[in-house]
């Protein structure tokens, strides 16, 4: 099982490197059980790193070897630092390997830097390695100064990528501006994952090429079906 942040493929990338990139996600309010159950199956199918799933739908069964990521203070962001360290405790507890963590995107906006670097740390204890903690950071309600801001501070505060949005925010999802801004101030220290509105295989392939070193996406199998064998 291979949780490291990885590094971007090579131009012209593979269907086979793409995929070793994909958590394969479901986090729709209304998934049933059966729901997630097709997600996990879909996802050993096409052969990907990792499934994104509700805390609630966890522990998952017949995973093989697949990554179980899911998220924590999802989608606003505005639970308290207390309450995002229990839910990514009982995540791992119920067999995450991974926390993808929403910041308080308005502490961000305000530039509350220290706020946002103790929330990080709240649920870095919580959750310490070998559990992989990705720092949602809605990039697209950030100008590029808070953007930097944010990918420092989740830095300092122990994470391992910084991550673009939840996917339901209604400022937008991931870009080629903000995955590149976004790798540049973290030059390879953390992953970058690119996640929000990437549903076909020339998205996807721009993401890679601005740095994104994880994707997060619901239309795996098209983005998948589009990539070069």
């Amino acid at each position: 099982m291979d949780t490291s942040t990885g590094s971007p493929p090579a131009a012209g990338v593979r269907r086979a490197q793409v995929a070793a990139m994909v958590d394969h996600t479901l986090l729709k309010p209304e998934a049933t059980a059966e729901d997630v159950a097709a997600l996990v199956a879909e996802a050993r199918g096409l052969g990907v790193l990792a499934v994104c799933v509700s805390p609630s739908a966890l522990p998952l069964a017949e995973t093989g070897d697949l990554v179980v990521a899911t998220v924590c203070g999802f989608p606003s962001g505005k639970h308290t630092s207390e309450v995002k360290a229990a839910e990514a405790a009982r995540a791992v507890r119920d067999g995450a390997h991974e926390v993808d963590m929403v910041i308080d995107v308005g502490a961000a906006r305000a530039g509350r830097w220290k706020d946002v670097r103790d929330d990080v740390a709240a649920v870095r204890e919580a959750a310490p390695a070998p559990t992989v903690l990705k720092v949602i950071i809605e990039s697209a309600a950030l100008d590029d100064d808070a953007v930097v801001g944010a990918c420092r501070v989740a830095e300092e505060a122990g994470a391992d990528f910084v991550k673009t949005s939840t996917g339901f925010h209604p400022s937008g999802g991931a870009s080629e501006h903000a995955v590149r801004l976004m790798a540049a101030t973290v030059g390879g220290r953390l992953g970058v994952k690119a996640s929000g509105g990437i549903r076909d295989a020339d998205a996807a392939a721009a993401m890679v090429a601005a740095g994104a070193t994880r994707l997060g996406l619901s239309a795996s199998a098209a983005v998948l079906d589009g990539t070069p064998a």
